[in-house]
Order: structure tokens, then C-alpha cells, then sequence
């Protein structure tokens, strides 16, 4: 019950989590652009994200609270064991998280009150500090991954809380959590942008939007590739049996192939409906065909990952950020075509390419779940690797069963009243493109611009 109970917490508050490192960045970008320009539909879609972002912030704030207090109720044993190794964290995860909050609150009610240069640069500490309190908790994770920094003392375990950032491995997985985060974001808003231009919204406003969310999720689809190739490197280094649960891989050896999708049957520890790559893992882990790959045989049976559960999922994280990488270059071939020809635009919006970008948001969001799936299942039985069996951290407390009930219905109420609200915010034109446009938000010595004109 304690197992359901976090993941299910930590699955619904992720999808927050990751809006609150990308979307203030976006912002920035685009209230930069209308501070330059004076242009209204930069206005209207800074406006409208700023909506959004208020939105995602309180919901993420919400259940962010509700981790905070499982974490105590539900592992007793693992945080009064390891608190001193990920306290610090914790306590910087805090400060980061209020100064998110009170500067959240500058920029919300700040329109009117602050000059444009001031409004626009509180979005700064947004989004630092929206982006370092994600990446503190991921850090913990990291360290639950690679332990580091332990020892013992009169019979107790001591911890150096520093120790977390000289590892090599929480800097991997930070890294690749952030442009994870930017990638959801962009393709979220891309996504967004392209089902209203695919229902005949072909307007400015739509085509910035899905402009700017496809520049990001495709600009960083490369750079994802590198980063996941190092840390499935550190996985290699750190946890074989997490590499060998990916893989599918059960018979330590040379030769190792690479298999592409299937499903891992526990019981002759082989992949089903697979398609393998010869000496593809050896290759890929060492650059030599015959290098050793260790496999599951190597770990007891009753301290093995979850497989049946990992490879799918890693499949499922490869394949689609695979399927966003080529669309990149699919995005990158026509843009280079038509830029040769001298035509305008450099990446027409035809009906294809409207519907990868329709599909960049779901891919980018399933990806980032299915790869903390890989994280956290890769680790088990292990609440903190090698040191702590998740069975051991736990509560023996009873009545979990009514916890996760209420935690279900927090859960319900909150995903209905977000799916109502932003329907309401996505309902019809912005309000700032369906009236004049005031002077205070254009150049000076501009005149006001009727909505007839914004439109064109």
C-alpha cells in the first residue's frame, strides 16, 4: 500500500513538476519578445501562459504537499536511516520552492504595478528556482540510485550530505530530468498550438505558439540522445542489474545482442516477439563485439528488478524520443530545402507535420514517465540501492488501505478541476486578440490597434 500510495503521488505530481521547470522559460522568451517588438500576439501568449503556469503552480503545490508528508508517514525507517543524507536537499528543495512562490506572486499581480523591465524580470527567479527545486529532489533520487558519502560511526550510519554533489551519477540524471522537462513543456504547447491549426485556427497567434513549442522539443532531441547514452553508461557502472532489466539481458557473456521491443517472460528469461541486434549491447557499451555485458544471473533471484515491467518501459522511453528525433530531422531536412529555394515560411504547416506536432506532446509526457518507471522499477527491491530493501523502509502501520482512498480522491478532485479550468482558458481567441489593444502594451507613441487588424 505504501508502494502505490508514493508512486501514485509522485506519477500525478511529476506532470506538474516538469510545466514548473519548462513553462517559466518559455515565458521569458516570449514577454522578452514583446518587450522588444511591441508586438500584440507575443502580449496574448505571454498573457495566456502566465494563466496556465498559475494554474499548474497551485495544483503542483498541493500535491507536492502531499509528498512531502509521505515520505515521513510512509517510510519512517528509511528517512530516520538516510535523512541525513538527502535532508539537505530537502531543506534547499524548500527555499527554492518559497522563493518560487513569493516571486510567482510578484509576477502575477505585478501587470499593473511594476514596470515592464521589473514585471519581466521576476519571471528569472521562477524559473531558477522552479528548475533547482525540481533538480534537488531528483538529486535525492540520484542518491538513492548511487549511494555515496556513507559511513559508520559507534554503530551508526553517518552521512555526508555534501557527498551527493561530487557524484557523477546525480549529475547525469539531473541533467537528463531538465531537458526532459524542457522537452514536455515545448511539446506540450506545440501540441496544443497544432490541434487548434489542424481545426482551422490559422492565425499568428497559433503559429508562434506551435513555432516555439516544435523549436524547443526538436532543438533538444539531440542533445537528449547524448545525455541518455551517458547515463545508460553510469547505469552500466553503478547498477548492472538496473542495465541487465532494461536490456532483458539474463546470461552474463560476450556478444550481447540488442533487443529491440518484446516482452521479457520471467520464466525462461528470454525476450518474446523481440528483434535483436548482433553485439548491439556489447557495442554500444564498449565499442568491442566480444565485451562482457553482465546479466540478471549474476543477481540473486530475490534481488532482481522488476523486467517484465523495466524493458517494456525502456522500450517505450527509446522509441518514442527516438520517433521525436526523427521528426527533428525530418523538421531540419525542410527547413534547409526551402531555405536553399529562398521560400517563405521555412517549415510550411501542412497537415503531416501539424500531426507530429500534435504528437510531440502525449510521445515527450509517456517518455518521461516510462523513464522513471526504468529509474525507480530498475532499483527495485532496493529503496535505497544495496543498502535498504524497500520491504524494510516501509510503515508497519495498518489502515493504509483508507490513506490511499483519500489520496485517490485529492487525486480526482484536483485532475477534474484542472481539466475544467484550462478548458476554460483554451476556450475561444485570447481576450487580449479580441479588443483593442491598449497602448500601454505597445511601443511608445503607438495608437491602439482594433482587433480587426491584431487578427490579420
Amino acid at each position: 500500500m505504501a508502494r502505490v500510495e508514493t508512486a501514485l503521488s509522485l506519477s500525478f505530481h511529476i506532470v506538474f513538476a516538469v510545466f514548473g521547470v519548462g513553462l517559466p522559460w518559455l515565458l521569458l522568451y516570449a514577454q522578452r519578445r514583446w518587450l522588444k517588438t511591441g508586438d500584440p500576439v507575443w502580449y496574448a501568449l505571454t498573457r495566456k501562459w502566465a494563466r496556465v503556469m498559475a494554474v499548474l503552480f497551485a495544483i503542483g503545490a498541493v500535491s507536492g504537499t502531499v509528498l512531502s508528508f509521505e515520505f515521513g508517514l510512509l517510510w519512517p525507517t528509511f528517512m530516520s536511516t538516510y535523512g541525513g543524507a538527502i535532508g539537505l536537499l530537502f531543506t534547499l528543495e524548500a527555499f527554492a520552492f518559497f522563493t518560487e512562490a513569493i516571486f510567482m506572486g510578484l509576477y502575477l499581480y505585478g501587470w499593473k504595478r511594476l514596470s515592464r523591465r521589473a514585471h519581466w524580470l521576476t519571471l528569472w527567479p521562477i524559473a531558477i528556482s522552479g528548475t533547482l527545486s525540481t533538480l534537488f529532489v531528483v538529486m535525492a533520487n540520484a542518491w538513492m540510485n548511487h549511494p555515496v558519502g556513507l559511513g559508520v560511526s559507534r554503530g551508526r550510519i553517518t552521512a555526508d550530505p555534501w557527498a551527493v554533489f561530487s557524484s557523477p551519477t546525480s549529475w547525469t540524471e539531473v541533467s537528463h530530468m531538465f531537458v526532459a522537462a524542457l522537452m514536455c513543456t515545448g511539446g506540450a504547447v506545440a501540441a496544443v498550438y497544432a490541434a487548434g491549426m489542424l481545426r482551422g485556427r490559422r492565425d499568428d497567434y497559433h503559429r508562434r505558439g506551435l513555432n516555439l513549442g516544435m523549436a524547443v522539443v526538436l532543438g533538444l532531441a539531440p542533445l537528449q540522445l547524448l545525455i541518455g547514452d551517458f547515463a545508460a553508461r553510469d547505469v552500466a557502472a553503478t547498477q548492472p542489474a538496473k542495465l541487465a532489466a532494461m536490456e532483458g539481458h539474463y546470461t552474463t557473456g560476450g556478444h550481447v545482442p540488442l533487443t529491440v521491443g518484446g516482452f521479457y517472460n520471467d520464466q525462461t528469461h528470454r525476450i518474446v516477439g523481440g528483434v535483436p541486434i548482433p553485439d548491439g549491447l556489447s557495442l554500444l557499451l564498449d565499442f568491442r563485439p566480444g565485451a562482457v555485458v553482465p546479466g540478471l544471473d549474476r543477481t540473486a533471484a530475490d534481488r532482481q528488478p522488476m523486467t517484465a515491467v523495466v524493458h517494456p518501459a525502456f522500450d517505450s522511453m527509446v522509441g518514442l524520443g527516438t520517433a521525436i528525433l526523427l521528426i527533428a530531422v525530418w523538421g531540419g531536412w525542410r527547413w534547409w530545402r526551402r531555405r536553399r529555394r529562398g521560400i517563405e515560411p521555412r517549415i510550411a504547416h501542412t497537415r503531416p507535420w501539424l500531426w507530429a506536432a500534435a504528437f510531440c506532446g502525449p510521445a515527450t509526457m509517456v517518455a518521461m514517465l516510462a523513464g522513471w518507471e526504468v529509474s525507480e522499477g530498475g532499483r527495485q527491491p532496493w529503496i535505497v540501492y544495496q543498502r535498504m530493501l524497500v520491504a524494510d523502509a516501509a510503515t508497519k502501520s495498518g489502515g493504509l488501505g483508507w490513506a490511499l482512498g483519500v489520496t485517490v480522491l485529492i487525486y480526482l478532485g484536483l485532475a477534474a478541476a484542472l481539466v475544467l479550468i484550462l478548458r476554460r482558458l483554451a476556450g475561444g481567441a485570447p481576450p487580449e486578440l479580441t479588443a483593442v489593444v491598449p497602448a500601454a502594451v505597445l511601443p511608445v507613441g503607438s495608437e491602439p490597434v482594433p482587433a480587426a487588424e491584431v487578427a490579420r
